[in-house]
């Protein structure tokens, strides 16, 4: 990424960099700032710029109501001014009270979506029309399991309306001052609440190691409770999910085996 784009954002913006150095993501650059007005902040700054993305629509949405709050945006730059949390995220707590905090968040975070929002069915049909074509590394009775569910989904009304995170996992929660964890980081769609899940179930893998089936099934039963989802609903969008993570393009073969034991995990 050119530096000049964070200097002419800086400059715009009137904010001033902090000594500190800035934090690399995976697709992103995270500046700590201060505001003209003195007020802690982060620059986040996409890479590379590329188009807009709908990250800046959810947190206006949630107006800071269980995600970190928005204060400026560029799209078209891929640039976010964010109010500044701590670097404390939820892999610093049990995982089973880091599902209860996630399921509380679920619930503050799961609101109306507007039309603006790219629509959880689209993607599903096109994933499925993908395993119905090229076909999938999996058993063959998860891929036909995950065609049917994603067919039946897509389908029905219930799947879009809802703004959902997607990537909601245990470092994407960050302590806070006004609040004791927020969410960053959304890829939001209008979709169906069911579909959180499964990265709560495939993330902090090495410590499931020797007891997959629990330790998963705890954290599936956990979230379901916590936010008051319906069982069969969830467990049928995480085989959809597994199993559409394990035909993507940037899956390494190694996340197959995982793909296959959260699905075994949360069936009955």
């Amino acid at each position: 990424m050119p530096p000049q784009r964070v200097e002419d954002l800086l400059a715009e913006w009137e904010l001033t960099a902090d000594p500190e150095p800035p934090a690399h993501g995976h697709c992103s650059l995270v500046v700590p700032v201060h505001t003209a007005e003195g007020r802690p902040a982060v620059l986040k700054v996409g890479l590379p710029p590329g188009g807009a993305t709908q990250e800046h629509l959810a947190l206006r949405h949630w107006a800071g109501h269980g995600a970190v709050e928005l204060l400026r945006a560029d799209p078209h730059r891929a640039a976010l001014l964010l109010e500044r949390l701590t670097v404390t995220d939820l892999n610093s707590v049990w995982d089973l009270e880091a599902c209860e905090i996630v399921g509380e968040l679920y619930g503050r975070l799961h609101i109306p979506a507007g039309p603006q929002f790219r629509q959880l069915p689209e993607l599903v049909t096109a994933a499925t029309d993908r395993l119905r074509s090229a076909g999938s590394p999996l058993p063959r009775r998860l891929v036909e399991q995950a065609i049917a569910l994603g067919t039946d989904l897509a389908a029905d009304p219930a799947s879009v309306g809802t703004l959902i995170h997607t990537d909601l996992h245990y470092a994407n929660v960050l302590a806070a001052d006004r609040a004791p964890w927020l969410v960053i980081d959304p890829k939001p769609l209008s979709g169906d609440p069911h579909y959180e899940l499964a990265p709560m179930l495939w993330n902090r893998w090495d410590e499931v190691s020797g007891q997959v089936r629990a330790a998963l099934r705890r954290r599936f039963d956990t979230l379901v409770e916590v936010a008051g989802l319906d069982e069969e609903r969830a467990r049928a969008w995480v085989v959809v999910r597994m199993v559409h993570l394990a035909i993507a393009p940037d899956t390494a073969p190694e996340r197959l085996t995982t793909c296959v034991a959260v699905i075994k995990a949360i069936q009955r």
